[in-house]
């Protein structure tokens, strides 16, 4: 459909064009189109990173122009708007029972779910691993080779329109319960530890040189981070508040796996 995108920004500008039906088949277009992989909400381009932000009117549209229904899956019953993925044999991905993943959201094949969940816009790349009770939140992007540990949060960012989705690169680990939202941007083969919690204001200080370095929203290739505290003064006192402490770089190896064994063993890191 080749004016879906104008079809889409009108009806974004004038809500009263959902009713037209032409307007519906071009939100449905496009929800197919993400759930394909045809799609991406956010894709890179030159090393950057660029949102797309007329598929996330989309989404947002394809729920008012969906009515309720009762949708069944085997012994269990939904009542919800946006229906379930199906047919993942033929996508080569592996779908553990009481895993979940809308319709609308993009799984490459190789992927393996454990009794996880996937949001509509969501991307996740081949031979990624999204384990249990992992969530990855609306339109956010997980690379290739890519490790969601149990219990991990993934934001997903659907608005602000204009927002960066949280963005985890190829082969990189994501401890357990680690939670990662507003937009983070996580690089190749990091790994992140146990229990890191980074938003989008969470100081991110790199302690391996002789300065710190800080930076926010955004773990640099490689990096190997731990949860941890930093002081603020507040009227009461000085207290901790967490932070993210990458304390080494993940060593080079054609091998990820051992890389990331030895990142693991190196810095005595839980996940």
């Amino acid at each position: 459909m080749n004016n879906a995108q104008q079809l889409i920004e009108s009806a974004w500008e004038n809500r009263e064009l959902i009713k037209n039906s032409t307007t519906v088949k071009a939100i449905d277009y496009v929800i197919e189109e993400l759930d394909k992989g045809r799609l991406r909400i956010c894709t890179k381009q030159n090393d950057q990173w660029q949102v797309h932000t007329w598929l996330k009117k989309a989404v947002i549209l394809y729920f008012p122009v969906k009515q309720m229904e009762t949708i069944e899956h085997g012994p269990f019953e939904f009542h919800d708007k946006i229906p379930l993925k199906k047919d993942f044999a033929a996508q080569q991905v592996r779908v553990v029972p009481q895993a979940l993943a809308r319709y609308g959201s993009h799984l490459e094949p190789g992927v393996v779910m454990m009794p996880s969940y996937v949001n509509i816009g969501a991307y996740v790349g081949a031979n990624s691993m999204v384990d249990t009770w992992a969530t990855v939140g609306s339109c956010a992007q997980i690379g290739q080779h890519v490790h969601l540990s149990g219990g991990v949060g993934i934001g997903g960012v659907l608005e602000p329109l204009q927002a960066q989705p949280v963005i985890v690169e190829d082969h990189a680990f994501i401890g357990s319960r680690a939670i990662l939202v507003e937009g983070v941007h996580v690089g190749e083969e990091a790994v992140i530890g146990a229990n890191v919690t980074i938003t989008g204001s969470t100081k991110i200080i790199d302690v391996s040189g002789d300065q710190p370095k800080e930076y926010k929203g955004y773990i640099p290739p490689k990096s190997v981070v731990i949860p941890g505290s930093t002081s603020k003064t507040f009227p009461a006192g000085n207290f901790g508040i967490p932070c993210a402490l990458i304390i080494g770089q993940r060593k080079a190896s054609t091998d990820k796996k051992t890389s990331l064994n030895d990142a693991l063993r190196d810095f005595n890191l839980s996940v």
